[in-house]
């Protein structure tokens, strides 16, 4: 269905999605935007030539009923962070090495689309309080992470296509809706000029970001990440389309935040997991691409693939005010009103699976937490609760603490950490200002932060810093303690830094529940800072509010901040701003001299690049590496297939199996793949402590995601993991059950008891994997409701394969780590509706035997898996959570390595023929 519209004399080529649509009898008014999307990729790919059969058209035009068929997806491009996509250039790099050992041609391993990488996730909050926090926070992340970055300078060069951002850019989200996206893509093909709609995925989980430009886009692990990019076909499923109906407005004194964590609890209660999220009503016209943004961001949150807002004017003002060029803007609006992309007023609202309405008017000012991000309470509520849970055990939700504990100065409840950081609110200019407005009124009554509470602010780029400076607003926020520490993804991912002086000694000897504060999206357990139990997100300047308060368990709405400099006491509402004072400020934040003078800039010309122009990288097609390195280190995944079939390998290893952990409901990636610093006493930190290196040099797990040892052992080793087959306690342990549970004393270890082996032996998770793989036996993971949860991490898959885990089993998965579960070969199993591990009776103590596997994968059959154990024989039927043919292929391969390794040394083999 070819079309043509013309620009500035130009006659531009498209796929007519409208065409198409009227083709099969259907309106395109009726269809939803991101399915036009989809529609249109699949078309244009079938009219290049591009395998594409009509059965897949014919599944995306009838949506509605074909959901989860196979749609082959080519993205327009990918995007990456340094922490998913610095293991992703190890592995092509890997992979090259493997098809060179095997004979084939190394240079064939290359990119096959624009890949951005941003250096976002490296960077740690050391220093704070400071003008110095900048320079000496990039300072100390080029010393920790130099090897890093010299493989990165190695791989742009080595990789087409490949463009790398370095460190004191921004985040990656914020950079990608300033400055990356292009909306509609012009090109080339076969000198004919095509326009079509820029689509990516990215290796982090809130890429939906983009969602708030029209864009479509989500994140993928980085092993689904590197298939694209080697120009396989992204297989995705026909999804569910939930039209979300936005009615009424963010009235004052709640802000766009409170609407997204508003949003974030309805969605996450209706069961959206799995679907496509697309806003529209009466309410989306108003809002602007900034807020749309914080929305779209919180996708992940809410479980949805993604959060989209179709292009409209909004988009266009947004783009005229950053650094594309007017001739693009001009593009972007011809293309979409051409195509049917363009959302104009009166557009009639396309039909949706289901609508839910949420009134924006509703939302109030609020925090999430404590440990989940879906878990919103208005400000009001949160003394009480915080003050219910204390005493609760940690199996109901609580702290198991004793209620009116001190320790000095502190107490349970205290903020220790206020950080105004991510970018899913610092791209916001609305409440990025009101944080500055909230410190200027607090400074001017003589408020400050108790000495306790480390407080930080990480903007997701350089313009923020700009506009605020311009508005007079930073000097208040620095005067409370929130300079500007860097330009990075910190708090929310992690790389909080130390505490403030004397603070983890008065948490520990106390054992006090303290709290972080966070204008972030996530907030999982040991995920901000392993020493903080309690921690909320919120809005950046409530985040100012409860530095000031210095302590969570504080009713905002009643209680006083604190006293003014003649003993007056201060309320929230006295320095809160009004809606006409942050409106005054926003347009210095919509210059677009600011956003070209932050992105122009090549690295010669800026100062702040200077470390990153001055390092020294290698050169050449393979990358040499260093067998004395502890950062690079050459993935194991790309080794010669081993003979026979994946899946009657599969079968053959899901007999006998024990269970290495069992998990309750929302085990989050974090959980299974920490981010954060390396304990000195977890696996990960006795063996670097082994190879000689000192706590001080760790870094973070997220840094040594290019060290599969590392995090092999970082696997379920998060400090506030609850394994349940040690219920009593927290951390990455387990209980390991011998081969034979009825050893004769002459087979037992020195030192055990009879009945040790069937009780079980307690140790770390990952010296058990150890143990079973020496016994000859695979191991398996219960877990109940939305197993993964959490970011895109593909080493929560990784690690869990080279723990020798074979096979999940859970009430539920969230999508990305079900598809990277897949992806490394093991096997994703749902229990039966109704049906759980604690509710069919299994202690995980049982030995596990998996029967009809291949056949259940090939005709969508339940698998037959028995338990034996201390109580009997257990017989129960499990779902293959493997949703398409493009993943029946996967798991038959032996996953994503192994297939990508066949692929090249097979197209080698073909041309070697062929001459």
């Amino acid at each position: 269905m070819l079309s043509v519209f013309h620009l500035s004399g130009d006659a531009i080529r498209y796929f007519d999605i409208a065409a198409a649509a009227r083709d099969r009898g259907l309106d395109i008014a009726t269809l939803p935007y991101v399915i036009r999307v989809l529609w249109e990729n699949l078309g244009r790919n079938q009219q290049w030539g591009l395998p594409v059969a009509d059965a897949e058209i014919d599944a995306v035009a009838a949506w509605n009923q074909r959901t989860g068929a196979d749609l082959p997806l080519r993205v327009a491009r990918v995007i990456l962070p340094d922490s998913s996509g610095l293991p992703v250039l190890q592995d092509l790099a890997a992979l090259r090495d493997a098809v060179a050992r095997q004979g084939g041609d190394a240079a064939a391993v290359n990119t096959q689309l624009p890949v951005d990488l941003i250096v976002d996730h490296s960077l740690q909050v050391d220093h704070w309080g400071s003008d110095q926090a900048v320079a000496r926070n990039l300072g100390r992340e080029f010393e920790r992470n130099a090897e890093r970055y010299r493989f990165l300078k190695w791989a742009q060069q080595a990789f087409r296509g490949l463009r790398v951002f370095p460190p004191g850019t921004g985040i990656i989200h914020q950079v990608n809706i300033e400055h990356i996206a292009p909306v509609v893509v012009r090109a080339e093909r076969d000198g004919q000029a095509w326009a079509y709609p820029d689509f990516v995925i990215g290796g982090d989980s809130h890429t939906p970001m983009v969602n708030s430009l029209g864009v479509l886009g989500w994140g993928v692990g980085g092993i689904d990440a590197e298939a694209a990019l080697l120009g396989q076909a992204y297989t995705f499923p026909v999804p569910e389309v939930v039209g979300v109906r936005l009615t009424g407005r963010i009235a004052a004194p709640a802000v766009t935040t409170d609407a997204a964590l508003l949003i974030t609890e309805t969605l996450r209660r209706a069961g959206v997991a799995g679907c496509m999220v697309e806003f529209f009503g009466p309410a989306v016209a108003a809002l602007s691409v900034p807020e749309r943004a914080t929305m779209a961001n919180m996708a992940p949150e809410y479980g949805a693939t993604c959060g989209f807002f179709p292009v409209d004017a909004s988009t266009l003002a947004y783009l005229a005010h950053t650094d594309r060029s007017p001739e693009h803007v001009a593009l972007i609006e011809a293309y979409c009103r051409a195509n049917s992309l363009f959302r104009a007023p009166g557009s009639p609202d396309p039909v949706y699976s289901r609508v839910i309405e949420i009134d924006l008017s509703a939302a109030k000012p609020s925090v999430a937490g404590p440990r989940r991000p879906q878990d919103r309470m208005p400000i009001g509520r949160v003394p009480a609760d915080f003050a219910e849970r204390l005493p609760l055990p940690l199996k109901e939700g609580g702290f198991n603490a004793t209620p009116g504990v001190t320790s000095g100065p502190l107490h349970h409840g205290s903020v220790v950490l206020a950080a105004i950081t991510s970018c899913t609110n610092t791209s916001n200019p609305a409440v990025m200002l009101a944080a500055g407005l909230v410190a200027q009124k607090a400074v001017a009554r003589g408020l400050a932060p108790a000495t306790w509470v480390k407080t930080s602010l990480a903007p997701g780029s350089r313009v923020v810093t700009g506009y605020l400076q311009q508005a007079g607003l930073l000097p208040a926020l620095e005067a409370l303690g929130f300079y500007v520490i860097g330009y990075g993804c910190t708090t929310c991912g992690g790389k909080s830094g130390p505490l403030a002086e004397g603070v983890p000694q008065a948490i520990e000897s106390g054992e006090l529940v303290a709290a972080a504060v966070l204008s972030g999206n996530r907030n999982f357990e040991g995920r901000i800072h392993k020493l903080i139990r309690a921690n909320y997100i919120t809005s950046p300047p409530m985040v100012v509010a409860y530095a000031l308060a210095g302590r969570i368990d504080l009713d905002l709405d009643n209680d006083p901040l604190g006293t003014d400099k003649s003993g007056q006491p201060v309320y929230l509402r006295d320095i809160w701003p009004t809606p006409e004072e942050i409106a005054a400020l926003l347009p210095l934040a919509q210059q677009r001299t600011a956003f070209l003078q932050t992105y122009t800039a090549s690295s010669d010309e800026n100062d702040d690049l200077k470390l990153w122009r001055d390092m020294e990288a290698p050169q050449g097609l393979r990358f040499p590496w260093d067998p004395q390195s502890y950062y690079l280190v050459e993935p194991p995944f790309f080794k010669a297939a081993d003979d026979g079939d994946a899946l009657s390998r599969l079968e053959r290893q899901l007999r006998g199996t024990r269970v290495l952990a069992a998990f309750g409901d929302s085990l989050t990636t974090d959980h299974i793949s920490p981010g954060g610093e390396i304990p000195q006493d977890s696996p990960a930190g006795r063996y670097l402590m082994d190879a000689g290196i000192a706590p001080r040099d760790f870094n973070t797990y997220v840094a040594r995601r290019c060290n599969f040892e590392v995090m092999t052992r970082a696997t379920f080793a998060n400090i506030r993991v609850k394994n349940l087959l040690v219920p009593e306690v927290e951390g990455g342990v387990t209980r390991y059950f011998p081969r034979g549970a009825e050893a004769a004393p002459s087979d037992r270890a020195e030192g055990e008891a009879p009945a040790a082996r069937q009780e079980g032996i307690q140790m770390s998770i990952f010296d058990a994997s150890r143990a079973y793989e020496a016994d000859g036996v695979s191991t398996i993971v219960l877990a109940g409701k939305e197993y993964g949860t959490g970011s895109s991490r593909d080493w929560a898959a990784k690690g869990s394969a080279l723990l020798g885990v074979r096979a999940v089993i859970a009430e539920s998965f969230e999508r990305i780590h079900r598809a990277n579960l897949v992806g490394m070969g093991i096997l994703p199993l749902a229990f039966l509706p109704g049906q759980g591990w604690r509710q069919l009776g299994l202690s995980g103590t049982e030995t596990y035997t998996f029967s009809n596997v291949a056949q259940a994968l090939r005709d969508g059959t339940p698998v037959r898996v028995a338990a034996e154990g201390a109580n009997g024989r257990i017989e129960f039927e499990a779902v293959p959570q493997v949703l398409t043919q493009a993943e029946r292929e996967l798991l038959a391969d032996g996953g994503i390595p192994a297939q990508v390794l066949q692929h090249f040394l097979a197209a080698g083999a073909h041309e070697g023929a062929a001459v």
